[in-house]
């Protein structure tokens, strides 16, 4: 299938394969992203972050029935959850699995997100394992809204940069964070 963001997916993808990093759009920021199972890529997310590795990432995965490969024991009724969301929202997970583990929080509970966007769903489905999905920032600096708002010390550390909508303006925001209480209600984290 070809797509207009064809050439982004091959280059993205030969990247992710061979341990770099990619600065793209994700279906809220713009993102740097790796393979998050591979620990010494994850790692060079934190260092070029300037980020704490005691603080954990999102990952990203195409599917809801993806979470059974990275979830010890994902929630019953998960799938019925998220397709309420009406918003990018990342749910905190407990057992992590065949994750990097420097992207499990010390509490062992992973942040994942299912994303809707086509080219992220396009890019891990292609990809077969889950990106990291952090911000493109140095820790403690605003969040990018556009491509424009990403600084030149990011762009000069990844690897590749996705060009499929560097041109848009419309701002977008973080995800909303969730965690699911064992009564099954949402805890919102970040709104």
């Amino acid at each position: 299938m070809i797509t207009e963001f064809e050439e982004d997916l091959v280059q993205s993808l030969s990247t992710l394969r061979s341990g770099g990093i990619i600065l793209y759009p994700t279906d809220t920021i713009w993102g740097l992203g790796c393979d998050a199972t591979d620990e010494a890529a994850v790692k060079r997310i934190f260092d070029l972050k300037q980020r704490s590795e005691s603080k954990s990432l999102v990952i990203l995965v195409a599917d809801v029935r993806d979470l059974v490969k990275y979830l010890s024991q994902p929630p019953p009724d998960i799938a019925d959850t998220i397709a309420a969301f009406d918003r990018p929202t990342t749910v905190i997970y407990e057992g992590a699995l065949h994750l990097a583990p420097n992207v499990i929080a010390e509490d062992g509970t992973v942040a994942i997100r299912v994303v809707k966007e086509p080219f992220c769903r396009h890019l891990i489905k292609r990809f077969r394992k889950p990106i990291v999905s952090t911000s493109a920032n140095i820790s403690g600096a605003p969040s990018p809204a556009t491509f424009l708002d990403v600084t030149d010390e990011i762009r000069q550390g990844v690897d590749y940069t996705v060009v499929h909508r560097q041109h848009e303006i419309a701002i977008r925001q973080p995800s909303r964070i969730v965690r699911i209480q064992p009564d099954g209600k949402l805890e919102i984290l970040r709104n």
